[in-house]
């Protein structure tokens, strides 16, 4: 969560002429829109409890959203779920954010693979019956009934990374294991076959909000992702053009 000092500092900046901006810092993104996004949310929860997610993950995050709407990706534009897997099991490392109104709807545990690790989600896959993560962008499907209740399927859309999801049946479903007893009992979440698996009792109300088209980035701070995911080298790519403008 940023500091007062860091919230300050943001404030600051959105009363400074646009002219008094270092272009360089302007261009960082291939739309500036994201910046602006991004101080909403933190002045937004200026005096809240809420946490938010680390300012370079949500950069990261808005940038492959705003990417993925101008391509047509995404249905619904006014939400986004970003889930940090740089963050252990133990902490509540999945949000869902309001981007219209700018502000924090759910902040929840989520559950990672099994074999991708005990406290910590260290190794991803997009094979078959390998019960691990996988990172990327996502959008949202659509819900069914299964035998974890309401659940929601995903389209992976990093080819290589994700975009086996589907086959692989990786889902947003609650589960009995996504709880603090479970980790006051084991010292780590319980885990999944790979799906994202939130708190039963939060299942239905995250599962409504985000469905149907909505983006989803499941980060994993990995060179085997971050190197070869398809979205983030195009972000770079647009970075570099922009800047040469």
């Amino acid at each position: 969560m940023p500091s007062m000092v860091q919230k300050s500092l943001l404030f600051l900046i959105l009363l400074l002429p646009a002219t008094m901006l270092r272009p360089d810092a302007i261009a960082e993104d291939h739309k500036a829109i994201t910046y602006g996004l991004i101080d909403k949310l933190f002045l937004s929860q200026t005096g809240n409890d809420v946490e938010l997610p680390a300012f370079d993950l949500l950069r990261l995050a808005l940038s492959g959203y705003d990417l993925l709407k101008q391509e047509k990706f995404i249905n619904r534009p006014e939400v986004i779920t970003i889930i940090d897997f740089s963050l252990p099991s133990t902490t509540e490392r999945l949000w869902v954010i309001d981007l219209y109104q700018a502000k924090v709807l759910f902040h929840s545990l989520v559950s990672h693979g099994r074999n991708s690790g005990e406290l910590m989600a260290e190794k991803f896959s997009n094979a078959p019956g390998s019960f691990t993560s996988s990172p990327g962008f996502y959008t949202t499907g659509e819900t069914y009934f299964g035998r974890h209740g309401l659940s929601l399927k995903l389209n992976g859309l990093e080819k290589g990374i994700n975009d086996k999801a589907r086959e692989r049946a990786i889902v947003i479903h609650g589960a009995d294991y996504v709880t603090p007893d479970f980790i006051s009992k084991h010292g780590r979440l319980g885990r999944s076959h790979g799906c994202p698996a939130v708190p039963t009792q939060l299942s239905k109300e995250i599962i409504e909000a985000i469905k149907d088209g909505s983006c989803l980035f499941i980060y994993a701070p990995k060179e085997s992702y971050t190197s070869n995911s398809p979205i983030i080298s195009k972000i770079k790519s647009i970075k570099r053009d922009t800047q040469n403008l």
